[in-house]
């Protein structure tokens, strides 16, 4: 796939939800402090606030937490930068003759996330290929940074204008190869923290069910694999149709199951609930659009390409992954709510 054109799933969200019973009792206030640290505000249980508390987190999940928290920090902004570059720079490079110049983003300092890694990986359990998956991590952000750095000064300064592009054109291909070095160690370390969170959640899912029943606990969890599965359905480069409706069903029904145990008691919370539908909505509103080939307004085109005005397209990915991540902030915050 040309550097330019990354499949649609490269810049979303790692969608984790990581067990942490140690954050739950730290209250909201605290919560609040932890989903600062998101990408594209999607939530992870990071723990990244000194508590007696989080002293107890069990070793194989502070594991985790080192991970995500270095995917939630740095990865949204490396795909931003590489999509501000080609929002006005062709695929070749810059030419000089653009007639409009934004430049690129830089990212958040690194070292944090190398350091969280380095000590990450000397925890038990030990898994070397999850450990070798946040190194190549840590490893290729630590190279974009410094090169998005320099890139940006150039733009930002206007140097261009001094050496008619030169150094635009020869920092081009150093750019493309390191957002792809990035995009490549990105993917494999998100593939190996979402197939340990799937079988923990399903774990958990099955350990709720053998020790209570299929209650409300029950279905509060079951609604979340399920909201996951929806996401993952949509997406895909060349989505499947019939895949998201399988999956949008299933999730229907975990609603109408978390609905009919809440009414019993005990309650689900109204934020919680009302989240999980308004994601509802919007899922079957992607699929349709899909499903009928409803094309972009033009209006809609220039909110999707904005960068951060895409959640606001109705039946958008954006909008999907922008419902997802209430979903789980309310999810985070307590299903009682």
């Amino acid at each position: 796939m040309p550097s330019s054109s990354w499949p649609l799933g490269s810049a979303r969200a790692i969608f984790v939800v990581l067990a942490c019973e140690a954050c739950r009792r730290l209250g909201v206030a605290t919560m609040r402090l932890l989903r600062a640290f998101t990408l594209a505000g999607v939530l992870a249980f990071v723990p990244l606030v000194h508590s007696p508390a989080l002293a107890q987190t069990p070793p194989a999940i502070a594991k985790m937490n080192a991970y995500v928290g270095c995917i939630n920090r740095l990865s949204a902004r490396a795909y931003d930068s590489r999509n501000r570059y080609f929002s006005w720079a062709g695929k070749n490079g810059p030419t000089g003759h653009e007639r409009i110049i934004y430049g690129t983003y830089t990212i958040y300092d690194t070292s944090d996330c190398a350091k969280n890694v380095d000590k990450a990986n000397a925890m038990e359990p030990h898994d070397a290929e999850l450990e070798a998956a946040a190194t190549a991590y840590a490893e290729a952000v630590g190279k974009l940074a410094p090169l998005l750095k320099e890139a940006d000064d150039y733009y930002t300064q206007e140097n261009y204008k001094d050496d008619k592009m030169a150094k635009g054109k020869a920092m081009h291909p150093k750019l493309v190869a390191a957002w792809d070095a990035f995009a490549a160690a990105d993917q494999k370390l998100r593939a190996g923290v979402e197939a340990i969170n799937d079988k923990r959640a399903l774990e958990k899912l099955a350990a709720i069910e053998q020790s209570e029943g299929k209650k409300t606990r029950y279905y509060v969890e079951a609604l979340m694999i399920d909201a996951k599965r929806v996401l993952r359905a949509s997406d895909k480069e060349k989505p499947d149709v019939g895949a998201i409706a399988q999956a949008v069903a299933a999730y229907e029904e975990a609603i109408k199951g978390a609905e009919q145990v809440s009414a019993a008691g005990p309650k689900i919370g109204s934020i919680f609930m009302s989240n999980a539908k308004s994601y509802l909505v919007t899922a079957k509103q992607l699929m349709r659009r899909i499903r009928d080939h409803v094309p972009y307004s033009t209006g809609d085109k220039m909110m999707l390409s904005s960068g951060g005005g895409g959640w606001m397209v109705e039946g958008s990915p954006p909008r999907l992954l922008h419902e997802y991540n209430q979903l789980v902030d309310a999810y985070n915050r307590g299903a009682n709510i």
